[in-house]
């Protein structure tokens, strides 16, 4: 059966933008504005303080790993008190050809903290689809998997030979599958995640995903949970945040969205393959889903 969470991020279509060293050392701070894409780091040696907005500060030490699925401002410190370096007008993204290591605080002393910290961006426009699903920081510890994973990322943006760019997208894919994984293996806040940690769900969830057209009911899901009806309705809402045939219709209209923008196939063709038994029928629900019919979007995508 299919992985559902393989199929959105190949959906999604990470790539990488950006991956750095990062060291501090005696007093320093510093703030980065949200900038919505995804990001990453683990930490090397020493520790620091991470303070995302939002949440609460945590300490991070070495082989901790942190993923912030849609990156909103945070502040990165040692512990001495220290003046906020404010970072706001600086765009990550920007510095995607930088392979040095980035210090803060003092430049000459040994430093207190080291940590390899990367950015990346998702091809698809759909990255709601998955960061929906996922809590605000995802922190890990010892997390050698991915520290390995990373260090590799690091080692692959910092080099320019052949087939680069396809090393590093298969990279990006494999880290977030693994820190996704390791995510889910805690208590996960409401999203795909937690769906996913419960076996009569995910089995419905794998079924969604193997057979997008088939003409599903909640009757029939319920039965793939072994459920009755109210009580698989509920429990499925209560977990991943959406009722059943919600997500269905996401997922539908996120393969259609995908199918489209590739040009892969005629109206009617891509109606059938996502579940609807004529294209009117389909642009009707694709118009009322995404705000755009079916052609339109293909032609603005």
């Amino acid at each position: 059966m299919p992985d559902p969470l393989s199929d959105i991020i190949a959906l999604l279509r990470p790539t990488t933008v950006f991956a750095k060293g990062i060291s501090g050392a005696g007093r320093w701070a510093v703030r980065y504005s949200a900038f919505g894409d995804p990001s990453f780091c683990t930490i090397l040696g020493g520790s620091c303080r991470l303070t995302v907005d939002g949440a609460p500060p945590v300490t991070l030490n070495a082989g901790d790993f942190v993923l912030l699925p849609a990156t909103p401002g945070f502040t990165m410190s040692g512990f001495v008190p220290a003046d906020t370096r404010d970072l706001v007008t600086i765009d990550p993204r920007a510095a995607a050809g930088f392979t040095g290591e980035m210090r803060h605080g003092d430049p000459r002393g040994a430093p207190d903290v080291r940590m390899l910290g990367g950015y990346f961006a998702f091809a698809s426009p759909d990255a709601n689809l998955l960061v929906s699903q996922l809590p605000a920081v995802i922190h890990l510890r010892g997390a050698a998997r991915l520290t390995a994973l990373v260090r590799m990322v690091r080692e692959e943006a910092g080099d320019d030979q052949p087939g680069r760019d396809l090393v590093l997208a298969r990279l990006v894919e494999i880290l977030l599958v693994e820190a996704l994984r390791a995510g889910a293996e805690r208590e996960a806040p409401q999203g795909l995640l937690r769906g996913l940690a419960d076996p009569q769900l995910a089995r419905v969830i794998r079924r969604i995903h193997d057979a997008p057209a088939h003409s599903w009911t909640i009757s029939a899901l319920a039965q793939e949970a072994a459920l009755s009806r109210s009580a698989f309705f509920d429990r499925f809402a209560r977990a991943v945040g959406v009722p059943p045939m919600e997500y269905l219709l996401r997922w539908r209209m996120s393969l259609a969205k995908d199918l489209l923008r590739r040009r892969a196939g005629k109206l009617d063709e891509i109606a059938m393959r996502v579940g609807y038994g004529s294209a009117s029928a389909f642009s009707t629900a694709f118009a009322r889903h995404v705000g755009l019919p079916p052609k339109r979007y293909a032609l603005s995508a």
